[in-house]
């Protein structure tokens, strides 16, 4: 996989950063979001393949980026496909900080660091690159604008988006409720990030955490639209020394 090409993940944690803040919007559940992005990278880059709800590794060959390879690595040692929801619900303690950094030394963000109440070390990352940004930005507003069925990276991207609740922070207020509407509805158009988007918010719901405590009852009941029904819950997703863009 050569590096001319911006990865899934990348694009949305660009999307995520607040240009006037140097904050990501929605940071735990962004954090989901990126590793279900992996996931939607390796498939397009032909690594994994969707097997029902798991994932299935289909060629271990690394793609020649670091935390992908790290992530397929993973995959392959499990032996078997691995449920979409219970790979996304793992730990991931650092991932947005891994991806930040890369896109620190790619140039495309610049570190501003600080204080949280004159103590604690914080860090926030302001965009360099904005063309870029409002590339991926564009490409968004595209699909929802025409209802042309968008290409499967922005159709991936769009779906992400929506399940980790990127759409308020893209398209705010009632005067954006239309749009949000239609990103929600851009999740048909690619399986994969269907499949992982869905597992996302599913996380977010505790759904994954529900079915590790009770694996001899096996999948959760349906939910009206064939996903699985959830348990209120929030995943603990542990604290970092140094708060990062948050």
């Amino acid at each position: 996989m050569g590096r001319s090409r911006r990865t899934i993940p990348e694009e949305l944690l660009l999307l995520a950063l607040d240009p006037a803040t140097g904050t990501t919007a929605q940071p735990q559940s962004l954090d989901l979001g990126l590793a279900g992005a992996q996931l939607v990278e390796l498939a397009l880059a032909g690594r994994i393949a969707p097997d029902g709800d798991r994932i299935a590794v289909v060629m271990p060959r690394p793609t020649g980026d670091p935390t992908l390879d790290s992530a397929l690595e993973l995959l392959r040692r499990r032996g078997s496909p691995v449920r979409a929801v219970h790979w996304i619900g793992g730990p991931r303690l650092g991932l947005r900080q891994t991806y930040l950094s890369h896109l620190e030394r790619c140039g495309m963000v610049h570190a501003v660091a600080g204080q949280m109440c004159g103590v604690l070390p914080t860090t926030r990352y302001q965009a360099t690159e904005t063309a870029i940004s409002r590339e991926i930005r564009a490409r968004l507003d595209s699909a929802i604008r025409t209802g042309v069925p968008p290409d499967p990276r922005t159709a991936a991207l769009a779906a992400l988006a929506h399940a980790v609740g990127l759409g308020k922070h893209l398209y705010p207020g009632n005067e954006g409720r239309s749009s949000r509407s239609r990103l929600r509805d851009l999740i048909r158009h690619d399986p994969m990030g269907g499949l992982v988007a869905h597992a996302v918010m599913d996380v977010q719901n505790g759904v994954g955490a529900q079915q590790r405590r009770n694996p001899a009852q096996g999948a959760p009941p349906s939910a009206p639209g064939g996903r699985a029904s959830a348990v209120p819950s929030q995943p603990n997703r542990g604290k970092m020394a140094r708060v990062a863009a948050h």
